[in-house]
């Protein structure tokens, strides 16, 4: 627990309002979109200006207790979840647009604000961002940059990293660091403003964003092509690699996966296919309607037994909710969802979801596949119940050998989700130890006192392990105490 003079602190630098102690509020802030994980932090901050923020790091050096950045909690990997002795610093109402810049086509935002409600207002003046993150609506910016999020359009436009031009950082040291900026090219030393992209809250705290921005696509064509099999699929989205067509989506739902959408969104799929596709093209209309000829050439050829193709705007949007349901629709099934992300190169594709299937049978668990086949960045979605210890366990142990599978392959554990604390032990076990050393060491560089959100992705020190190992009990003592439990969630 923090003590009564660091208390006695957050009260003099933020002001009582902007403390959340309460047994209520500390169980909001214990958990992330996550399953299974979750802590109670001592407290949670909102601050109200880059000082505070660059204030509670010097606090938190000499009085030894950890920060822990946040924003809409969306994150799948436990990377916002709090550890003993820490508070949570609540970025979410940093929710500003503070400048788009037509002439250079950028834009500086504040981290909380909305993925989604960003695209909306850049696309209303015909620009674009194109970083898609299936949770849009919820996540924000700065979460986004901390995970380097990708997204249903990484195959054609890239990821997070791909627009972030410059940063406003306040360090673990309490420091205010800026890289970047608008130029569209600077090599002037090293390239800090990568390090900080991707580093899970672990290197600095985000407070301003710049962005760049793209043209909005004039037009865009969507399709569904359903296969017999995911090696049908699979064989398709190499022949349009090969056709030199790049779309801006290419995504995939495997059968488990199909039947869970249709009977939650009724969208008249067919529940007896093996896998389908949804392939969307963009830019200008007569590109678009010519890569959209040959990619449905190239699913005939490759085996499709059907094709769906959208006549407008709104259909195609219909034919997207296939996809972007996946994960809502897979929640239904069972008490408790684990969305895990592994990443192989585009050939080994059939070879990754065969395993997968295999794993489940061998487990008997269910597992439900989707994701971005344009990029070999698969979802297996573990359906289990977290009260069935046994059947946990099968889980955990069958996504270790699915993560080992997808490294032994040439993958990757993650390719959007990050590490966290939910992939930590397979990070450190499956990856070369000079890699791992040399994250270690620019952790203890930069945080030595490891006090920014300490014990996610790597651990360098005893203070850094990340172990949780009460915190579903201390939430359930509370919980017990309490005359409406289930308010304090929302």
């Amino acid at each position: 627990m923090i003590t009564e003079k660091v208390k006695r602190e957050l009260v003099r630098m933020f002001g009582r309002g902007n403390i959340l102690d309460s047994d209520e509020d500390r169980i909001s802030y214990s958990y992330d979109g996550t399953p299974i994980l979750g802590s109670l932090p001592d407290a949670v901050v909102i601050p109200s200006s880059v000082d505070q923020v660059s204030k509670l790091m010097v606090l938190a050096n000499e009085e030894k207790f950890s920060v822990v950045p946040r924003g809409s909690g969306s994150g799948l990997s436990g990377g916002s979840i709090p550890g003993e002795n820490s508070v949570v610093l609540l970025m979410s109402k940093w929710n500003n647009v503070l400048e788009i810049d037509k002439n250079n086509l950028t834009a500086w935002v504040e981290p909380g604000v909305v993925t989604g409600k960003f695209q909306s207002l850049v696309e209303s003046q015909g620009l674009f961002y194109p970083p898609d993150p299936g949770s849009s609506q919820i996540c924000t910016l700065g979460g986004n940059v901390a995970e380097n999020s990708g997204g249903l359009r990484g195959l054609k436009y890239g990821v997070t990293k791909n627009y972030v031009l410059g940063l406003e950082v306040v360090m673990p040291n309490g420091d205010v660091m800026r890289v970047g900026g608008k130029n569209m090219k600077d090599v002037a030393g090293y390239n800090l403003k990568d390090v900080l992209i991707g580093s899970e809250g672990t290197l600095g705290i985000f407070t301003r964003i710049l962005l760049k921005l793209i043209p909005l696509p004039k037009t865009g064509r969507t399709l569904l092509a359903f296969y017999d099999s995911i090696a049908g699929a699979a064989a398709t989205v190499s022949e349009i690699t090969a056709a030199r067509i790049v779309p801006a989506m290419l995504e995939f739902l495997d059968n488990p996966t199909i039947r869970a959408v249709e009977s939650f969104a009724r969208l008249g799929l067919d529940n007896n296919a093996g896998a389908v596709l949804l392939v969307e093209v963009d830019g200008a209309g007569p590109v678009v309607e010519e890569d959209l000829a040959a990619i449905e050439t190239v699913c005939k050829k490759s085996g499709a037994t059907s094709l769906r193709v959208a006549a407008d705007e709104n259909e195609g949007m219909k034919l997207k909710a296939a996809r972007r349901s996946a994960f809502a629709a897979l929640a239904r099934v069972r008490p408790t969802t684990i969305l895990e992300d592994a990443t192989v190169p585009r050939s080994e594709l059939t070879t990754m979801v065969d395993f997968i299937n295999h794993t489940a049978e061998k487990h008997d668990i269910q597992i439900g596949t989707f994701g971005h086949a344009g990029d070999g960045n698969l979802h297996p979605t573990g359906l289990t119940d977290e009260r069935d210890r046994a059947e946990l366990e099968r889980t955990e142990e069958a996504f270790g050998e699915i993560f080992g599978k997808a490294v032994e392959l040439g993958g990757t554990i993650t390719g959007e989700h990050g590490v966290g604390l939910a992939k930590k032990k397979f990070f450190e076990s499956l990856y070369n130890t000079p890699f791992i050393n040399m994250m270690k060491t620019t952790k203890q560089m930069i945080d030595p006192n490891c006090v920014l959100n300490p014990g996610k992705i790597i651990s360098v020190s005893p203070r850094c392990e990340g172990a949780l190992p009460r915190s579903r009990e201390q939430i359930d003592r509370i919980l017990s105490k309490m005359e409406n439990p289930s308010e304090a969630y929302f």
